[in-house]
């Protein structure tokens, strides 16, 4: 649905230089970006498109955590990535023809976006090119990310999965003290067990594995702390 509460924190991001593919334009530049820019609000579970739909608008991340994920050949679902605050979707059918999704993008917890409709987006690309230049870099950066994922899917080793998502959300997520990493878990344990695309009972044991020789600390279901970053890549097999 549309929103208005969120109008001042998403100007406020964007001259905050925030977004990173805005990071280059003027104040003017800005101006017009946010007097175009409309508004969408999401709960938590709420799909903001899925496989199928076709995508005639980008979306900014104001507020909120987006997964990006495609249904497998059983039904079940396989997570590809985790958007937050400043990154952008739905740009393949801004550069390009408009065709059907090929993924899912459903709210993680409750998220406040700007939308930019794909005529509008053009002209602004039209007249500050490198903007292109940036999303091209992200998507450069996405294709990395799925990659890196295939290969850790192509590893039959539940344990190896398990640390390859540990050390990315690491990098993402972590928060490094004392030589330890505390991870804000961005997805609960079925998520996790879906980025991994293994059972949700196996992924809480080999945790609780990884615990008891003293590598990872699980605090609750939000957090999870790296206590021993070397062995944790150790096990990676």
């Amino acid at each position: 649905m549309n929103c208005d509460c969120c109008c001042e924190r998403c100007a406020s991001r964007l001259y905050a230089r925030e977004v990173p593919i805005f990071e280059s334009l003027s104040e003017d530049e800005l101006d017009r970006i946010i007097s175009i820019r409309k508004h969408l609000s999401i709960k938590k579970g709420e799909s903001l498109f899925i496989e199928g739909d076709k995508v005639s608008k980008l979306f900014i991340i104001s507020e909120g955590m987006i997964k990006i994920s495609k249904s497998t050949i059983d039904g079940k679902e396989q997570i590809i990535n985790i958007l937050s605050v400043g990154d952008f979707l739905g740009e393949s059918n801004i550069l390009g023809e408009t065709q059907e999704s090929n993924v899912s993008a459903i709210a993680v917890k409750d998220t406040d976006l700007c939308t930019i409709s794909r005529k509008d987006l053009k002209e602004i690309l039209y007249s500050n090119p490198e903007i292109a230049l940036k999303i091209l870099a992200e998507l450069n950066k996405r294709l990395i990310v799925v990659e890196n994922l295939s290969k850790n899917l192509s590893n039959n080793n539940p344990e190896s999965r398990i640390c390859y998502m540990l050390i990315e959300f690491s990098e993402k997520y972590g928060k490094e003290k004392n030589g330890e990493i505390e991870i804000d878990l961005p997805l609960n344990r079925e998520g996790m067990a879906n980025y991994c695309g293994i059972a949700r009972e196996t992924l809480s044991r080999k945790l609780s594995y990884l615990e008891h020789k003293n590598i990872i600390e699980i605090i609750g279901t939000k957090k999870i702390k790296i206590k021993n970053l070397r062995l944790l890549e150790e096990e990676i097999i």
